[in-house]
């Protein structure tokens, strides 16, 4: 267990840290006919709608239950009570997903008694389901509001007592990290898929988020992902796989509910991680490994035995959540690279388990601070840390949420050994571009002998002319 240097200041000077209230949004956006529902200020709301639209590049459906000074005192639960109404009067979605943000957690709204008068008042809308989870932005971060929604999902959904555990004899429930992209996830359903085994991914954004135009001119629904009836479905499989380890307590203690075998993963990069995915999807299915990721393996083989070579003994700086940082040291350290810092915005336990590394709780200004005073030379980090990057004058190879200042990175697989291959290369890369003429060599006896030496170099000059020296 690695040593963490806490925060010594009081503030965040260009925030790393990205509240729960939009991890618990996204994990409810990977839920096809969802509409998740902010229990908040429009700001709060329009600030989190910027932050997906900017960065998935797509439209996103976001409710808010805009409370406005005079609820903010007296009280805001009309609010969810009205907002539930209009939306399922309006667009009749298949769940909706409340989401505190911290002015109604200051404020102390009681999402549950608010849920309790909806049921009593509509009872039109008992076909709706409703799942209500408490992530206030001053506690947590991005993955932790993400993990607490996918618990939400999964007691709504799947109550103790109605799980059938191996009824479904091929099926294997797939709790999915907050950092995993679309690409990501595809990689997991596919090669879950080559054992002959039935992937439920929960949620998933590679249906919702992916990038794809929709027959539908508009939709207020989220438009793809796993539905509410196959979510119920979790419980009857063969077993639970956790990808990501700030899912890992959430899919312990759902598989011990459904008395069912769980698997737990961190970030599916390198050779040991993928090795271990492939072995254990092997030992559920009964199956071989398929030749294609053999011939796979080989080629990541090769990638970093030609990428060692600019990455050996490289410091680089890792920032963002506790999950994306820990798998991209674990990688970087295997090929021989420094991290000379970690940044994280709160600890989790995958940065708390990182061998070789001290992880710092901070922001952007720490991190710049530990990148400089390590001489950096590579930071990996999201969007927010280019003008970081910048400033300290090293390339910086865009990971995580948010991405804005490129297209594509959203759709991005880092996971396998194909994606490994690609993550290599693209870091290669950034330290080849960053790469400075080397200097001339010159030799100690040409300095003391420097008329001679200009002499010598006279002579060979007139001599390649072809004229005639005395």
């Amino acid at each position: 267990m690695s040593e963490v240097v806490r925060r010594s200041k009081a503030l965040s000077v260009s925030p790393l840290k990205t509240s729960q209230t939009i991890g618990a949004t996204l994990a409810f956006l990977g839920i096809k006919g969802a509409v998740p529902l902010m229990h908040g200020s429009q700001g709060c709301t329009a600030f989190a709608k910027v932050f997906f639209v900017r960065h998935f590049r797509e439209p996103v459906p976001l409710a808010t239950t805009a409370m406005d000074q005079i609820s903010s005192v007296m009280g805001a639960d009309d609010n969810i009570v009205e907002a539930l109404k209009t939306i399922c009067d309006k667009h009749k979605p298949a769940l909706v997903g409340v989401a505190t943000t911290g002015l109604a957690e200051t404020q102390g709204a009681d999402i549950r008694q608010a849920l309790y008068r909806f049921r009593d008042k509509h009872p039109e809308h008992q076909s709706t389901e409703v799942v209500l989870v408490n992530t206030p932005d001053f506690a947590g971060s991005f993955e932790t509001g993400f993990a607490i929604a996918i618990r939400g999902i999964l007691d709504a959904l799947v109550p103790k007592g109605v799980a059938r555990p191996g009824s479904r004899r091929r099926q294997v429930t797939v709790l999915c990290g907050a950092n995993l992209t679309p690409g990501d996830l595809e990689y997991v359903y596919d090669s879950i898929e080559a054992f002959g085994l039935r992937p439920l991914l929960i949620p998933d954004l590679s249906g919702s988020l992916d990038g794809h135009l929709d027959h539908a001119k508009f939709n207020p629904l989220t438009t793809g992902g796993v539905t509410v009836d196959e979510i119920r479905t979790a419980g009857d499989g063969i077993a639970v796989l956790a990808v990501g380890e700030s899912l890992h307590p959430v899919a312990k203690a759902f598989a011990e509910r459904c008395e069912l075998p769980v698997h737990c993963f961190g970030h599916l990069m390198g050779l040991d991680a993928v090795d271990e995915w492939l072995m254990s999807l092997a030992e559920i299915s009964g199956e071989k490994v398929p030749v294609r990721y053999q011939r796979q393996r080989q080629q990541l083989q090769d990638a970093m035995l030609d990428t060692h070579f600019m990455l050996g003994m490289t410091r680089a700086a890792v920032a963002g959540d506790s999950d994306l940082v820990a798998g991209f040291s674990r990688l970087l350290q295997g090929m021989g690279v420094d991290v000379c810092t970690a940044v994280v915005p709160t600890m989790g336990e995958a940065a708390r388990q990182l061998s070789g590394v001290t992880p710092v709780i901070g922001d952007l200004e720490e991190l710049e601070k530990y990148a400089r005073k390590g001489a950096a030379e590579l930071m990996i980090c999201n969007s927010h840390g280019v003008e970081s990057a910048e400033r300290l004058g090293i390339p910086i190879l865009r990971v995580g949420f948010p991405q804005y200042d490129l297209v594509g990175g959203f759709q991005r697989c880092w996971f396998g050994y194909r994606g490994t291959s690609q993550a290599l290369f693209d870091l290669a890369n950034l330290r080849l571009g960053q790469h400075q003429d080397v200097q001339p060599y010159h030799a100690l006896y040409s300095q003391k002998r420097d008329g001679a030496q200009q002499k010598v170099v006279h002579t060979s000059a007139a001599s390649s002319t072809g004229a005639i020296t005395h």
